[in-house]
């Protein structure tokens, strides 16, 4: 294994280079644990990543607090821990997620003429991580990597809909509630009320809620666990989704979202074709 060349420790400090110093550092030692073929002891890491052997020790109590890197209670050597694994898992989801939806996104766009997304749950939040526009349509200001709240968005309340109702108001109460527009739900019995509903129906509803004038109608996607950490939605100005439009609308949305689905067997999607 190369050793670097020891580095005098710079005191610590609230400083942006600190922060950013440390962030490198503790990158780098989760860099040295990926690529040893086995555990390492604080020795080993300290001589490799040249720091003193306090400085990485505290980052190693902070990464193992977080469940990135795992210490051998008999041996005190370290490895990386299974948060890392759970992290990788979830982008290597949402990417083949995205690769498996882009087909039938592309056909929602040209069934309904309204802009489509592709949201997936991530830290509380959905999370744009598709979006395509018909040709001819009113634009819609969103983008991929955007992100909304879950009490506030139709694709928020289909994946909050899913969930039992103390993890839904645990997410709602370390994210808040901020109104965005007059019609935003800032009350979570009222915001749960609102779910039954979602659960009755199979599909969830934003009536200007996130944005004025914009209406918005998702359904749940399930991955093969039974989890819905993902949603898609359709997405359009509020004079465009009239009661009979919107119906039609619901069908086609709960279908793909049925398609989409690895547990089809929990998909909520009571207008789907397919039921």
């Amino acid at each position: 294994m190369q050793i670097v060349t020891h580095q005098p420790e710079i005191p610590e400090a609230d400083s942006g280079p600190y922060k950013v110093q440390v962030l490198d550092r503790t990158v780098a030692l989760l860099e040295l644990l990926s690529n040893s073929p086995g555990e390492m002891s604080l020795g080993e890491l300290t001589a490799a990543i040249g720091l003193h052997k306090s400085t990485v020790h505290r980052l190693l109590m902070v990464l193992e607090g977080h469940g990135l890197v795992d210490k051998s209670p008999l041996h005190a050597r370290y490895r990386l821990g299974m948060k890392l694994f759970e992290l990788g898992n979830r982008a290597v989801a949402t990417l083949n997620l995205r690769e498996r939806a882009r087909p039938r996104l592309e056909w929602l766009v040209t069934h309904t003429s309204e802009t489509v997304h592709l949201s997936f749950l991530d830290r509380g939040e959905m999370l744009y991580i598709d979006q395509l526009e018909p040709k001819h349509s009113v634009p819609i200001f969103t983008t991929v990597g955007k992100r909304v709240g879950v009490h506030c968005s139709a694709a928020g309340k289909a994946v909050l809909a899913c969930m039992p109702e103390l993890a839904a108001r645990d997410i709602l109460q370390q994210r808040g509630m901020a109104p965005r527009t007059p019609h935003t739900f800032t009350s979570p019995d009222a915001l749960i009320a609102d779910l039954e509903l979602t659960r009755a129906r199979g599909y969830a509803l934003d009536h200007e809620e996130a944005e004025e004038g914009i209406h918005c109608i998702a359904a749940p996607i399930f991955d093969c666990s039974g989890k819905a950490n993902a949603a898609i939605s359709i997405s359009g100005h509020a004079f465009r989704f009239e009661e009979e439009r919107r119906a039609s609308m619901v069908g086609a949305l709960c279908s793909v979202a049925y398609e989409l689905s690895e547990n089809r067997g929990l998909s909520q999607c009571k207008s789907a074709a397919a039921f």
